[in-house]
């Protein structure tokens, strides 16, 4: 029955993560591009220049704001990591081998 519940959990958090696959490319794709427009943004020499890259990463963080909601695929994802370490752990067996020498 445990096993049975981890599977069901399992299965939950995997629809979650598919229905989510997308807000999380596009808040991956949104992140990165704030970096390099931050990174441009202090390459810029003049103010005309620094304005335009804060105009367009403003543009670009509301788009990474619109998909925050991407992070419930994240915790799916950090929920089937944890799933799939608990059913490694069930099928783990140990044996204690009691030997002693005896002289």
């Amino acid at each position: 029955m445990k096993k049975f519940m981890w599977f069901i959990l399992a299965l939950i958090a995997l629809f979650i993560l598919i229905a989510n696959i997308g807000p999380l490319i596009l808040l991956g794709v949104s992140v990165f591009l704030l970096y390099l427009i931050f990174k441009q943004f202090i390459k810029s020499p003049s103010t005309a220049g620094k304005v335009f890259w804060v105009i367009v990463g403003l543009i670009v963080l509301s788009i990474a704001v619109s998909n925050i909601y991407a992070v419930l695929g994240l915790v799916a994802i950090y929920f089937l990591y944890f799933i799939y370490q608990k059913w490694q752990e069930d099928k783990s067996i140990s044996f204690n081998k009691n030997t002693s020498t005896a002289k």
